[in-house]
């Protein structure tokens, strides 16, 4: 699987990695990654290559309305979990308890919360690696370059402000899908 996954990121689509690919399964075990910019469907394919081509297990979560059938049984199998977006529940204490839950969790998401334009990103994704106690690594869904740029884990600090012009810094210039978007 992995060689067709190659195959098919490399040769067929014509992306290429940048960054931190050594972020393996040996070398961290837990940690929320964060995709962006999020602008369109392409962007869940190039992931599960990504993660195929570098041979990492990731998880995600979406709404609940994408894991029924016919569907859903193949979401679960790509490492999805369904999350009710309308509930009362605090989904970040529900979220970050997965990781105590788990040996080796990579939980991935959009920080847009979305696929359409944003001013600003969610910041349910860093309460969670905050009470979680596990890093972010950040990649890009740049379809201008046809590349992923991956960062080097980072923790969260109690300067918030400054942990997002981090983090906003690493995504300046990305090109997503739907460029309107980015």
């Amino acid at each position: 699987m992995k060689r067709l996954a190659k195959f098919i990121y490399f040769k067929i689509i014509g992306w290429r990695i940048i960054g931190n690919t050594n972020f393996s399964k040996d070398t961290i075990k837990k940690a929320v990654i964060i995709a962006a910019p999020h602008t369109s469907w392409h962007d869940f394919y190039i992931g599960i290559l990504l993660r195929a081509v570098v041979g990492v297990k990731t998880n995600f979560i979406g709404k609940k309305e994408l894991f029924v059938f016919p569907l859903g049984w193949f979401f679960r199998k790509l490492g999805g979990a369904p999350i009710n977006r309308q509930s009362n529940e605090n989904k970040v204490d529900a979220i970050a308890k997965l990781f105590d839950q788990h040996d080796e969790f990579r939980m991935t998401l959009a920080p847009e919360g979305t696929r359409k334009k944003v001013t600003s990103w969610r910041t349910g994704f860093y309460f969670i690696a905050k009470q979680a106690n596990v890093p972010i690594i950040m990649f890009t869904l740049d379809f201008e370059n046809k590349q992923n740029k991956v960062s080097e884990p980072f923790y969260p600090t109690d300067d918030m402000e400054a942990d997002f012009e981090y983090m906003y810094d690493f995504y300046k210039g990305v090109k997503g899908k739907v460029a309107a978007y980015s």
